[in-house]
């Protein structure tokens, strides 16, 4: 853009198709032979899975299949993976973030069978027969809670259900700044949890094609060529030529559909095992127990001052909700903005930001925006 187009509105060549209704969006499309897939989700915070009964849910119209972790898992499906690179205090744990939940479920909505008929009333109606037995287990919500000496533990891999420590500046000189300051405010701060919810919902649809071994995904999403390294690399063990990921129209996404999920394994392997398109659409009140969420800290800062009022030195201390998994990118939020942004605009001599990220159980995975 040069001078001459500085302050004069531009009209933009997309604003046509959109404004006259003629956006072409996941759930517009149709493939031939397409199936639908609905997703039986946990309405537990904590639970063991003591048992999957599908048989009933087998027999109604239009099933073509009902699968669990143990499917999956005879495939040789890996988990999600979380490729974040954080420098952390104590090493970051990532426990396994399965497509469907084994032997556990660790918050409401965790999804631990697809069920695909050829419609998605049928499939719908099949998935709510499928009887799941579970044994509830103990359960926090606030990040603070989980990390009590009495707490219920999330993972075995995570003591205290800490996933780890980040500290960011220089921890001397804020000590000294705060022993000489002339005056010292503290604050409590809780910055609440965050569901993103888009105008248009998650959606994909997967396709296998037998003739060249290749799988594609079509979704409503960002970053499509991270997920296609991450998909071919982490999940399913083959090259990443053999993958193609795609994305129409997008109708919101602020970061929430930057991410790798469950339902998109799902749609590719469930199209790959029935030789069929597998389309699943995600509900409203669906995304709000499934998509990955924000924020969620607790906060206490400090912020010495000398005579004047002239800031000194500050000191945060948070404790972030991470969910019961790592998304994609799950310590991004949680370490850069807090860390990087902390004070705004004002000259500040000395900062230091500790940050303790936890495993609870108040959704499922961190979400990685701004």
């Amino acid at each position: 853009m040069n001078g001459d187009h500085i302050g004069r509105s531009l009209r933009r060549l997309e604003d046509p198709r959109f404004l006259t209704g003629q956006g072409r969006y996941v759930d517009d499309m149709e493939v031939p032979g397409q199936l639908h897939g609905i997703v039986v989700r946990s309405p537990h915070g904590h639970a063991v899975i003591e048992g999957i009964d599908t048989a009933t849910a087998g027999t109604m119209p239009g099933v073509r299949g009902i699968f669990t972790a143990a499917d999956l898992d005879a495939d040789g499906i890996g988990p999600l993976p979380c490729i974040a690179q954080v420098a952390t205090v104590v090493p970051l744990i990532v426990p396994p973030r399965a497509a469907l939940a084994r032997e556990r479920v660790r918050h409401v909505g965790d999804p631990l069978a697809f069920v695909v008929a050829d419609t998605r009333d049928q499939a719908r109606d099949a998935a709510e027969q499928v009887a799941v037995v579970y044994r509830p287990l103990p359960a926090v919500v606030e990040a603070t809670a989980a990390l009590a000496a009495e707490a219920p533990l999330l993972w075995d891999e995570a003591p205290g259900n800490l996933s780890y420590r980040f500290e960011r500046g220089d921890k001397a000189a804020v000590d000294a700044a705060f022993a000489e300051a002339a005056h010292i405010v503290e604050v409590e701060l809780v910055n609440n949890r965050l569901v993103v919810a888009p105008i248009e919902p998650r959606a994909a649809i997967g396709h296998y094609d037998a003739a060249a071994d290749r799988l594609e995904l079509l979704l409503t999403g960002q970053g499509v060529h991270s997920l296609r390294q991450q998909l071919a690399g982490a999940v399913f063990h083959m090259p990443a030529d053999r993958i193609v990921v795609r994305a129409p129209d997008v109708g919101g996404g602020f970061g929430v559909k930057n991410f790798l999920y469950p339902e998109w394994v799902l749609v590719l392997w469930a199209a790959r095992r029935l030789g069929c398109p597998v389309k699943w659409i995600a509900e409203r009140g669906e995304e709000f127990i499934s998509s990955a969420q924000g924020r969620d800290n607790h906060t206490r800062g400090r912020l010495a001052l000398d005579p004047d009022g002239r800031f000194l030195a500050l000191d945060v201390d948070t404790v972030a909700n991470l969910g019961a998994y790592l998304s994609t990118n799950g310590p991004g939020s949680s370490t850069n903005s807090p860390a990087s942004a902390m004070g705004g605009v004002y000259a500040i001599l000395a900062r230091i930001s500790h940050i303790g990220l936890v495993f609870g159980r108040q959704q499922g995975a961190e979400w990685s925006g701004a």
